[in-house]
């Protein structure tokens, strides 16, 4: 037995609530599902389950940097159609997308909006009838696209915004820092840019392990949260020189540019936790003579300071780390199985836009869960 198959059978172990939805799932055949996702091991045990029930499943992924090729040969191997590979280029991405046109998908499951986006830019809809997404920056293109069938969002959910994103994300992510580059928070400040809940969550990680948190959030009334909650908040001027490690958590495009850079201190980190590698402008950093001092860790010399790249400026936690735990993100993959089990057997009546998935979807996952 591989390496790769005792973590499987690991993480099918360890994962009872997705299990016991999977077997709630309707018979499948006749659906055609396209997913663009984070596309690692912990994603087997719903894209088996969905196969078995006589699903057809073309999957691409939403970030490059995290898929693990292990697991696409496995889903291959399972009977599903795939183009994602770790490193693909823009190009190979929107190849990707071109495939999903000509795999005529039923339905969608989303992590970023990608599809859609690209199904409204070319008018090609006519065979999907409902599609799911998963996260925050996802649902705000969404909402600006206005798309022709239902979309349900499914990243408001108490069960994964207030599970994933409020604990599971900042507290990995920072488990994969200390691992890769073999330092701590301690003694260390730490800026966190964005207050919402992975921001809330990453505040609570960075403090509980040592380090003296700042924050930097926009929004009056987040701000005013961030106070309540006993943070000291600042502007990005005021925390980038004063900061050890620059943590981004928005969902924003370019929050940290070439201006940010000029002010940070030297030898800072730069750590990007949100869904896509855009909050940092990796563009403009990479103008700068720049090497690779560790796995995952590029220091770039700026007006003759050392900054640090963590992970490529890419989801954190999943991209140099192994992101949730087993247990809890059994919690989030089983409210995705719902999802898509409401998907296929109700959403099609709903009207086209953006919907919250309604609770009697997935209530059932928090029963179990709470239960287990």
């Amino acid at each position: 037995m591989d390496d790769f198959d005792a973590r499987l059978r690991w993480t099918r172990t360890h994962m009872p609530v997705t299990r016991a939805i999977a077997e709630s799932l309707p018979d499948l055949s006749g659906v055609r599902l396209a997913c663009s996702m984070h596309l690692e091991i912990k994603m087997l045990p719903a894209i088996e389950a969905l196969l078995a029930r006589g699903a057809a499943l073309f999957l691409t992924t939403c970030n490059p940097t995290t898929v693990c090729d292990e697991t696409i040969a496995r889903c291959r191997a399972a009977g599903a159609e795939a183009h994602a590979w770790r490193g693909m280029s823009e190009a190979d991405l929107e190849a990707g997308l071109e495939r999903v046109v000509e795999f005529r998908p039923t339905h969608l499951c989303e992590m970023g909006a990608a599809i859609t986006t690209f199904l409204q830019a070319r008018k090609e809809r006519a065979s999907v009838r409902a599609a799911l997404e998963a996260t925050g920056s996802g649902t705000m293109r969404l909402a600006a696209l206005q798309p022709s069938y239902p979309v349900f969002n499914w990243d408001d959910l108490p069960i994964k915004e207030g599970l994933h994103n409020r604990h599971m994300v900042g507290l990995t992510a920072c488990h994969a820092f200390f691992e890769n580059t073999r330092l701590t928070f301690h003694g260390k400040r730490v800026l966190v840019v964005g207050y919402g809940l992975v921001g809330r969550g990453v505040c609570d990680a960075a403090r509980a392990y040592g380090g003296r948190v700042l924050v930097a959030e926009l929004d009056p009334a987040r701000a005013l949260e961030a106070r309540f909650a006993g943070e000291e908040v600042v502007t990005m001027d005021e925390g980038l020189p004063l900061a050890d490690v620059v943590i981004t958590a928005t969902g924003a495009r370019n929050v940290i540019g070439a201006a940010a850079f000029a002010r940070m201190r030297e030898g800072a980190f730069l750590m990007n936790v949100g869904h896509a590698s855009e909050e940092i402008e990796l563009e403009a950093l990479g103008k700068h003579p720049s090497e690779h001092v560790l796995p995952n860790v590029e220091r770039f010399s700026i007006g003759g300071r050392a900054i640090h790249l963590f992970a490529g400026g890419s989801m954190a936690n999943l991209t140099a780390g192994h992101g949730d735990s087993l247990n809890a993100f059994d919690v989030t993959l089983a409210a995705m199985v719902a999802a898509i089990r409401f998907l296929v057997t109700e959403a099609p009546d709903a009207p086209p836009g953006v919907h919250l998935l309604p609770r009697h979807a997935w209530i059932d996952v928090a029963r179990i869960a709470a239960g287990a």
